[in-house]
């Protein structure tokens, strides 16, 4: 209500006449308990939003709304940011991405480990395009990059290769990248010196970019690959991040420890380097990962050749079984279970040690290690790695500089057996790690997964809920949201959730999807300051 004096009145009665003034709104969510993104703690009142922003936040006065949502004193935070995601796989296919709605996920970022379209404008006009649920943007993948100069060569770039690849960089910021994402474990940019990377790491920053790292090692290497993540940020000028960090293999547990303190060193002499991270103790990847990266330069002709040749084949599958016995495999076949296998579909779902015995052998480490070589000869899977410990993933998750991300994407829902990380991320942080094992507060928890990762990524529009803010909210019961995908089971939605709003649109309402696409594709920095 605003009040405004009469001169003559109030100077005869003192009293001050007021006219009340009536809000207009097109949607109203009532009766919340509000986590604005911050960090700090929740407050009782609601939420406006006119058009696509947020309008008001608090105790609203006297208003009218073209739609309410009563909250019933459930949560209500921002919409949150998965920041490394690979949804382009199936964002066409299923533009709903009802398994990242039905976690809260309303802004996904999209071309990690080092691998994005390139150019990258045909698929951003394309995404454009495409009416999509959810927000999604880019980053630039330095092994894309470099396959498109000089193919999967394991080898230095020469000068002239070198300025191709900037100018490559350079195309890409401009078209939108958020920053350069590398995977410098996988093929070709495990062939890549660190100098290289920088060079492509100071075009990135030139227009205010971030890197992200798949590190060259996340087994006996670790300690040295956090080192060399850290030293691309530090001279190539420009934020780093550890991304989905992780232990893999018994032998290097616990060195979560030693990760986390050089991640403080370098924070600490003024290296912006952060982390994030996804909670379970398996991680997921193609069946290469088993492989030494060298046997991979050239592709499958010439792997094909090196498996013929005893000695390079004896090499070989000598690697492999070191990377089920100490690495990826934790110590046993059965720690390997395949995803999806375009060559033979019936493989999804069983494990290394089901398909070393159906090929008639016995199961031990050598004969499946012969069995990946089969695996990988016919044209590759993806699977999932059973290889983390609990007591990693929980010291990362409380390190304060760690946000939450998927490593997953756009599921179609039923097909192959992907890992549940696809369904239940963002729910599992919430109800497994900040309900019942308190390893975050619920304010915190909520935090990383929205104010934290957007300003990561300058997306200053985002996050919060604050007014003139873009309207992502979700809104869910904090004693009931949980993760019920499974391994071996993941097709499974996450529930908790009742309403999820992109850009001020009910995406999901009374825990049902609308049909609403109201999804916006997400520009970088540097082409939103026109460089």
């Amino acid at each position: 209500m605003a009040c405004m004096s009469r001169p003559l009145l109030a100077a005869l009665l003192f009293i001050p006449f007021c006219f009340a003034q009536t809000a207009n709104y097109d949607l109203v969510i009532r009766n919340a308990r509000i986590l604005d993104g911050a960090g700090t703690a929740w407050f009782q009142g609601s939420v406006a939003v006119q058009g696509n922003r947020i309008a008001a936040v608090g105790v609203l006065g006297r208003h009218q709304a073209a739609e309410t949502i009563d909250a019933g004193g459930q949560i209500v935070a921002p919409g949150f940011i998965d920041t490394h995601s690979h949804s382009r796989r199936s964002i066409f296919e299923a533009p709903a991405a009802e398994n990242l709605i039905r976690q809260g996920v309303t802004t996904v970022i999209e071309g990690p480990d080092g691998s994005s379209p390139v150019p990258l404008k045909p698929f951003l006009e394309k995404l454009a395009g495409t009416p999509i649920s959810i927000n999604f943007g880019l980053m630039v993948g330095q092994g894309t990059v470099r396959q498109a100069v000089m193919g999967t060569e394991n080898r230095k770039a020469t000068p002239e290769e070198i300025q191709k690849m900037k100018e490559i960089t350079r195309q890409a910021m401009a078209d939108g990248a958020f920053g350069l994402s590398t995977g410098l474990f996988y093929v070709p940019g495990n062939y890549t010196p660190v100098e290289e990377v920088i060079e492509l790491a100071r075009v990135a920053a030139s227009f205010g970019g971030i890197h992200t790292s798949h590190m060259r090692d996340e087994a006996d290497g670790i300690l040295d690959s956090v080192r060399e993540t850290i030293r691309i940020g530090e001279e190539g000028g420009l934020p780093t991040q550890l991304t989905h960090h992780k232990i893999i293999g018994a032998p290097n547990w616990g060195r979560s420890v030693d990760t986390l303190r050089l991640v403080e060193e370098a924070r600490a002499r003024g290296v912006d380097v952060t982390i994030d991270q996804y909670p379970y103790t398996a991680s997921s990847t193609g069946t290469a990962a088993m492989f030494p990266q060298w046997s991979l330069s050239g592709g499958g002709k010439a792997l094909a050749e090196r498996l013929n040749a005893p000695e390079s084949r004896r090499q070989i599958k000598q690697v492999i079984v070191d990377r089920i016995r100490i690495d990826r495999g934790g110590g046993d076949p059965k720690n390997i279970q395949l995803a999806s296998c375009d060559f033979d579909k019936t493989l999804a779902g069983k494990t290394l040690a089901d398909v070393t015995a159906a090929r008639g052998m016995a199961v031990t480490i050598e004969n499946a290690a012969e069995t990946a070589i089969w695996i990988q000869s016919s044209g590759g899977c993806s699977a999932v790695y059973h290889a983390i410990r609990e007591d990693d993933v929980e010291r990362i998750l409380k390190y304060p500089h760690t946000m939450i991300a998927s490593d997953g994407g756009v599921i179609v829902f039923g097909r192959d057996v992907p890992h549940p990380r696809n369904y239940g991320t963002f729910a599992r942080v919430l109800g497994r790690y900040a309900r019942e094992r308190k390893t975050l507060t619920l304010e915190e928890a909520v935090r990383r997964m929205t104010a934290l990762p957007a300003a990561r990524f300058r997306i200053m529009d985002r996050g919060l809920l604050r007014p003139g803010m873009l309207a992502d909210v979700v809104v869910f019961d904090p004693a009931a949201v949980a993760d019920k995908a499974e391994f071996g089971k993941p097709h499974q939605y996450s529930v908790g959730f009742a309403h999820v709003v992109v850009n001020g649109k009910p995406v999901l309402k009374d825990g049902r999807m609308t049909g609403a696409m109201p999804g916006q594709v997400l520009y970088g920095p540097g082409r939103q300051s026109g460089r």
